[in-house]
């Protein structure tokens, strides 16, 4: 009979706690479960494999047991393997003891074939072992299941992911207020833990996935950290230096210019740009670039004193 590696089916380590095997269970539960792998019949198979081991693992005595029958199997491997291994030392004589059920729908016995569970379980913890996985006593039991998760999106303003802001959203025909942090993302996931649709039979609920959508904005530029955004000056400032007024989205502030500033000149503001998101207090820069404006409709003693300018330039 074939050993069964239930650890390394779950992926989790042999000091796992029972909280780790119950949080690595649901992970793949609910990425191979048969209800939404429906034409994937390897997916129903991992999904069987997987729930026979945290039937297992996730019992302290059937975990007990399992890890005293693998220390023996893995000295008699190191052996060599030489004549049968003595499974009669470890098969069951009741009907297993405590029970726990996992939840599916369809029929188990196109997964595991007649009976349910795996050979190597049934010799070590019992055939009538009933987990409503099969029929083996002519009835399948419907059991508890986590619920299946949500996915949605949520449409903000820039100014709403820079301040953090509060939303309300309709879910199931109920209200849920989300609270926002600074600093979000477009396209950035956010995780509420329960929040998702009803388990089977009082399993525990789902998550809501929610993703951010940031609508554009006119006047700015975001990338990563860092916002971008344009201001006019005027050629008299611009040549002669000044203060100039800029409306950002923490407020108006003077930006300095400096005489004989050029067109297209960038001007990077440290700690003046977008909240870094989960870290208070924390920004990344503000980069003004600046255009200049040359006035339009002279009059005769502009044009004037334009042409004294450019002649004392030559």
């Amino acid at each position: 009979m074939e050993y069964k590696d239930y650890y390394k089916i779950l992926g989790v380590d042999k000091t796992a706690s029972k909280d780790e095997i119950k949080k690595q269970y649901r992970k793949l539960a609910r990425k191979y479960h048969p209800d939404v792998n429906a034409k994937d019949s390897e997916a129903a198979k991992k999904f069987a494999e997987i729930s026979e081991a945290h039937e297992v693992l996730g019992d302290d005595e059937k975990r007990k047991k399992y890890d005293t029958l693998g220390k023996d199997w893995q000295r008699y491997q190191q052996t060599g393997g030489a004549g049968d291994f003595d499974w009669s030392r470890y098969a069951s004589r009741g009907d297993g003891g405590n029970r726990s059920y996992t939840y599916y729908e369809g029929d188990w016995d196109d997964i595991f074939g007649e009976g349910g569970f795996s050979d190597f379980f049934n010799s070590i913890f019992g055939g009538g072992f009933s987990t409503g996985f099969g029929k083996p006593k002519g009835r399948r039991r419907n059991v508890a299941s986590p619920g299946q998760d949500i996915h949605a999106e949520l449409p903000i303003t820039l100014e709403e992911a820079y301040t953090g802001t509060v939303k309300v959203i309709a879910l199931d025909g109920q209200s849920m207020r989300i609270s926002l942090k600074p600093g979000l993302k477009d396209g950035q996931t956010l995780r509420l833990g329960g929040k998702g649709s009803p388990g089977a039979n009082g399993g525990p609920k789902g998550d809501l996935y929610i993703t951010i959508r940031i609508d554009p904005h006119p006047l700015y530029r975001r990338e990563g950290d860092n916002l971008f955004m344009e201001t006019s000056v005027s050629v008299y400032k611009a040549m002669l230096g000044g203060d100039q007024d800029v409306r950002t989205l923490s407020g108006t502030f003077k930006l300095k210019i400096p005489p004989g500033t050029q067109n297209g000149t960038m001007f990077r503001l440290k700690g003046r740009g977008f909240p870094v998101y989960g870290k208070k207090g924390i920004k990344g820069d503000l980069l003004v670039k600046v255009f200049i404006t040359i006035p339009e409709h002279l009059s005769e003693q502009e044009k004037g004193l334009v042409k004294k300018l450019a002649a004392l330039r030559r």
